[in-house]
């Protein structure tokens, strides 16, 4: 069981990787708080010299990829909303499905949500705003609903103390009522 989780999470971690490769990345101007993409010669670099246009190139989300992490988490949000359901009306989390499939998409799911929350406050913190809305607005809404997802699982969190007095353990244990 140890090894589902550790899968589950080089998983996330993995998909996370690939999703902030997506985004440029930029390196420190020396005077200002502004940014240059790194990646291309500083002679290939096309931004007019203002600071608008510097702060316009500075590792901002494309549709394409807004798109990727819209889709990927609006798979993510109902595995997670489903699995709280189902931890509140049972006191045990999802099963672990065939091959232990579906605990270890429950596992990403919520190290997913938990990775785009935890990077839209910092994306809010550090520009102003929130994560860019995507095409046809699939990221905004995976951001809204992952927010809710999360508030619904500190609500489910004290309600398992509540009501059962326990929290369960990620991977159930031999002989224990979640097994």
């Amino acid at each position: 069981m140890h090894n589902k989780i550790v899968t589950a999470a080089a998983c996330a971690m993995s998909l996370l990787a690939l999703a902030e490769s997506f985004v440029t990345p930029t390196v420190p101007v020396a005077f200002g708080k502004t940014s240059l993409p790194l990646g291309k010669p500083s002679s290939q670099r096309k931004f007019g010299g203002s600071v608008l246009s510097l702060r316009a190139q500075e590792g901002e989300m494309d549709s394409k990829t807004a798109g990727i992490l819209g889709g990927v988490s609006l798979v993510a949000v109902p595995v997670m909303l489903w699995s709280e359901y189902t931890l509140k009306t049972t006191g045990c989390g999802l099963p672990a499905g065939p091959g232990g499939a579906l605990g270890a998409l429950e596992g990403v799911s919520y190290l997913w949500v938990v990775g785009l929350v935890a990077y839209s406050l910092y994306t809010k913190v550090k520009t102003g705003k929130g994560l860019p809305p995507g095409p046809g607005g699939i990221l905004g809404a995976a951001e809204g609903l992952a927010f809710l997802a999360v508030l619904a699982g500190v609500a489910v969190l004290g309600l398992q103390i509540k009501d059962y007095g326990y929290i369960p353990n990620a991977v159930p244990t031999e002989g224990g009522k979640c097994s």
